[in-house]
């Protein structure tokens, strides 16, 4: 897949090039508007240079604390974790993501880092309670893909870079509006001055859609692609087949997620409040036919398979999905059977067990100690509570803390 490693680094260059064409635009249109356009584009200028390096050295950082997430260690959840190193192995990855959960009932993954040897994978924790093991195998897959790719570098800059635009776009027509339209323009009068000032405006306006466009036109693509090599890490795709099922049945909505941000995820985390995921989505390709597609690969795991199935999907109306060299060095690759609900040595826990092994990892992560009495109640305890013991209220046995 070096050939789409290499695409995804050439329109990195060419996008966070558009957008930054996009903030000059801006920035000469306020300039010219308060009586100095070269001013304004050397501002703007000065923006995009800072917001660049900020979104490659510190993007990752902004898009986890954005979105709430908390970094877990092997021994705070193994089963994700196991899980994650799994794909690591799988997809040829050099170094381990750093794993995060982040604390909300919406069903939702995304990927983030500038590269392979700095990345992370972040998932809600609804996500952990409510997928099995080869469910999840899916969705992580389909995330290592992403880092695998590079994709993560592309859409931490025009994460970043979109949410600059949109502020200063906004700020700026806010102090057009009340400023009555900047200086008054020596040349034009009144006339020009409110011409000036409805063309500023409309820049305002139309920047941020423009630059919104231009983030979303690279997002479906790269969905088929991490779906592909999901399926080849995992030889199973019926595994992110159902879990995008899962995902696209939850009605929850994903209360730290942005517009900037939405296409970072498996599936759009905006829905109707208590309605189901629609295929219409601007950011992602329709649920429906993704899952047809992983659902066709009935010879095989490969990108050969992914490619075959996509295009009996589209009935012959749509070319191929993955890159002509990625096929010519496809081999065959079978597909396994799914791993059974409970091993011998380490059994599958159930969604109850599931949810309880989430809720206590939150709740220490949070800096309580989580302490189980012999009369079956969990205590949780703060670490702040100044006492070197507690009693259960239940059946009144003394704990050390």
């Amino acid at each position: 897949m070096w050939q789409q490693i290499r695409s995804n680094q050439v329109r990195s260059v060419i996008l966070v090039a558009a957008m930054g064409i996009l903030l000059l635009i801006i920035g000469f249109g306020l300039g010219y508007a308060f009586g100095n356009g070269i001013a304004g584009l050397v501002i703007a200028l000065a923006i995009w240079a800072i917001m660049n390096l900020v979104a490659y050295f510190q993007g990752d950082s902004i898009l986890l604390s954005m979105s709430g997430a908390i970094k877990i260690g092997p021994d705070d959840n193994p089963r994700l974790y196991n899980v994650v190193e799994e794909m690591k192995i799988a997809s040829g990855l050099e170094k381990m993501p750093d794993v995060y959960i982040i604390d909300d009932p919406a069903l939702n993954a995304f990927a983030t880092g500038r590269d392979p040897n700095k990345a992370s994978v972040a998932i809600t924790s609804g996500l952990l309670q409510k997928l099995n093991r080869d469910e999840l195998e899916g969705v992580i897959g389909h995330e290592i893909s992403h880092i695998r790719h590079r994709d993560v570098l592309l859409m931490a800059l025009c994460s970043v870079l979109l949410g600059t635009i949109v502020i200063l776009a906004w700020y700026g027509s806010q102090a057009l509006i009340f400023s009555g339209g900047g200086r008054r323009s020596s040349r034009g009068g009144g006339q020009g001055q409110l011409i000036i000032l409805a063309v500023a405006i409309l820049l305002m306006i139309l920047a941020p859609i423009m630059a919104q466009l231009i983030y979303y036109a690279i997002s479906r693509k790269r969905e088929y692609l991490a779906d592909a090599s999901s399926a080849l890490y995992t030889r199973y795709p019926e595994g992110l087949a159902s879990a995008l099922e899962k995902l696209g049945a939850s009605t929850g909505q994903l209360k730290s997620a942005n517009q900037a941000t939405a296409p970072m995820y498996i599936v759009n985390p905006f829905r109707r409040q208590g309605r189901a995921a629609s295929d219409l989505t601007a950011t992602h390709p329709p649920l429906s036919e993704r899952i047809r597609i992983l659902r066709a690969m009935a010879g095989g795991a490969s990108y050969a398979d992914y490619d075959k199935a996509y295009q009996q999907v589209h009935q012959g109306g749509a070319g191929g999905i993955v890159p002509a060299t990625a096929l010519a060095g496809a081999g065959a690759v079978g597909l396994r059977a799914a791993a059974p609900e409970a091993a011998p040595k380490e059994p599958e826990p159930n969604r109850v067990k599931r949810t309880r092994e989430v809720g206590d990892l939150l709740w220490q992560k949070s800096g309580y100690k989580i302490i189980d009495c012999e009369c079956g109640t969990r205590l949780k305890v703060p670490s702040n509570i100044g006492k070197a013991t507690v009693k259960c209220p239940h059946c009144g046995r003394t704990h050390n803390i």
